[in-house]
């Protein structure tokens, strides 16, 4: 079993004027997104939040121009290879634990009885 991985940015926090550039990004909302290659396939998902910083007079790029790939770029660099690894390993864990439960969760035997 192969799990692959994507990430989803739900929303950008912007400062509306920073540096004299225009709403310019301060934390990303990320989800990373783990699927296997079962039929059906199995997911799982972890989630947070990343702050990020605008250096003045680095380089900018217009809100409306950033891209997926750019703004994955600055949440992967800030956490780092082995942060990611950590995610990875943990969506991993949820879709084994969903496909075959270490833990269940069982009424108690008289609410069974009653019927």
């Amino acid at each position: 079993m192969a799990n692959t991985y994507s990430w989803i940015f739900p929303q950008l926090e912007v400062y509306p004027t920073y540096a004299s550039q225009t709403n310019v990004v301060f934390t990303v909302h990320w989800i990373m997104f783990g699927t296997n290659d079962l039929t059906p396939p199995t997911s799982a998902q972890v989630y947070g939040t990343q702050q990020v910083t605008y250096e003045a007079g680095s380089p900018f790029t217009p809100y409306d121009q950033l891209t997926q790939e750019q703004v994955q770029g600055w949440v992967t660099d800030a956490v780092g290879a082995a942060t990611v690894a950590n995610y990875q390993a943990t969506v991993d864990q949820m879709i084994l634990d969903i496909l075959d439960p270490s833990v269940q969760a069982l009424p108690p035997p008289w609410a069974q009885s009653n019927s």
